[in-house]
């Protein structure tokens, strides 16, 4: 069985967009905590993700409701950049959906300003997680969210296309500058075609796996970073000699080929990512195969791994139905035949008694192998990060973007971003 490991992680909210949602947080139907088949009471649910994993959820539903006919749910979704405005704007205006699929990322803002329901008040099975899990979803002893699933960080790779270039298959065991020269020996035998991957300096989690590495956290238990500009400027430096060479992707190509990724359109031979992104990445690419090796370490005996929520189930603060939205989360959670449904496509199902009922096969086995394979390299998760995290997160990305345009020197990159993160700790100090 897989270890899952302590993980605590949080920041806050983005920019809100300017339209107005209605009808969230309220449900319709009866006022009261329960229905009938005759007279179901019915709960919005809003979760985001493509159509695969709509396809899924629909399904999922519809074996709620055949199984539940007092409960019928509403159910909408979008992609992860307009969920986080929506749900920003539902908030200033007082009506989240009654559950919604939700993101570490922005769970303690929203907690602690009220706004989720406090699960430990309602009824959801939790025996079948491990307790070492369930924190992630904690803020102060209240429990906000339940996890759907776990995820891990790995280097995707294309069997095929490195066969078709003559190259070896990579075993994980790696430094950063073997897998440079990896990404750098790809690039120079796709001759044009064929480009090593994106630039994973500019990837957070990756960034954050690497200070592990170092024995060094992101944030410290005061709010404050536990890292200085000469570390951010020694990781962005990591690939300055790949910049503009065919080893990483072009800023202009990934930009081009959005919303799929360099690697999903068969642009680059490799990803540096979360593993639960398998299905996604076959989907896009067409790839018969595609496989997983661990990140590369300078240490072999520390990697900086661990396993984290891919997302969690939440309820509204607001919610006039308690009873039901507990029932649906704890089915979201818990159902064996919900996990046959979504398989590793939410991440590896958190609860053993939805993973113990899931087969897995084919590229779902193979996320669910990976995480076994790297179960003795797993270390305790990071600290919560500071609340306005989630627009540094935002920002992170975007200036290492800028930096492979050439808007921006390493030091220039270093300097922006240290400032937006002494703007954000001053004004949630």
């Amino acid at each position: 069985m897989i270890n899952r490991r302590h993980f605590l992680t949080t920041v806050a909210i983005g920019t809100a967009s300017a339209a107005a949602l209605s009808a969230c947080g309220n449900g319709s139907g009866s006022s009261g905590q329960t229905g009938s088949a005759d007279k179901p009471v019915t709960i919005n649910y809003t979760w985001w993700g493509n159509d695969d994993r709509a396809e899924r959820t629909r399904k999922a539903i519809a074996l709620f409701e055949s199984k539940n006919p007092d409960i019928k749910v509403n159910g909408n979704f979008t992609d992860f950049a307009g969920y986080w405005q929506k749900r920003a704007t539902e908030a200033a205006g007082g009506g989240l959906p009654d559950v919604m699929q939700w993101d570490l990322s922005y769970l303690r803002d929203y907690g602690q300003r009220n706004q989720l329901l406090d699960l430990g008040t309602v009824k959801i099975n939790t025996d079948a997680f491990e307790k070492s899990l369930l924190p992630s979803g904690q803020i102060k002893g209240k429990t906000y969210g339940i996890p759907t699933s776990t995820n891990a960080f790995a280097v995707y790779y294309d069997p095929a296309k490195l066969a078709s270039l003559g190259i070896a298959e990579p075993t994980g065991k790696w430094t950063w500058s073997e897998f440079q020269s990896f990404l750098k020996e790809v690039g120079d035998k796709g001759n044009g075609t064929l480009y090593g991957s994106t630039d994973f300096t500019g990837v957070w989690w990756q960034f954050n796996i690497w200070l592990r590495q170092k024995n060094m956290q992101a944030f410290n238990s005061d709010g404050k970073l536990g890292f200085s500009k000469d570390d951010l400027k020694t990781w962005w430096n990591l690939n300055s000699k790949l910049r503009g060479t065919q080893a990483i992707v072009p800023e202009e190509r990934v930009t081009q080929l959005k919303p799929k990724s360099p690697f999903g359109s068969n642009v680059s031979a490799a990803e540096v990512t979360w593993d639960n992104f398998m299905a996604g990445y076959l989907g896009d690419s067409g790839a018969k195969e595609l496989k997983l090796v661990p990140v590369p370490s300078d240490d072999p005996n520390n990697l900086g791994l661990f396993l984290k929520p891919s997302m969690l189930m939440v309820a509204s603060a607001k919610t006039k139905f308690k009873d039901a939205a507990a029932r649906f989360i704890d089915f979201m959670v818990n159902d064996p035949e919900v996990g046959q449904i979504f398989k590793t496509s939410r991440g590896v199902p958190a609860s053993k008694t939805q993973r113990d009922g899931t087969t897995f096969d084919g590229a779902d086995k193979l996320v669910v192998d990976y995480e076994k394979s790297i179960e003795q390299y797993l270390k305790d998760a990071p600290e919560p990060p500071i609340v306005g995290f989630g627009t540094l997160e935002a920002s992170f990305g975007r200036i290492a973007s800028d930096l492979n345009y050439g808007k921006v020197t390493v030091d220039g990159a270093v300097d922006a971003w240290f400032k937006e993160a002494e703007d954000v700790i001053k004004q949630n100090a």
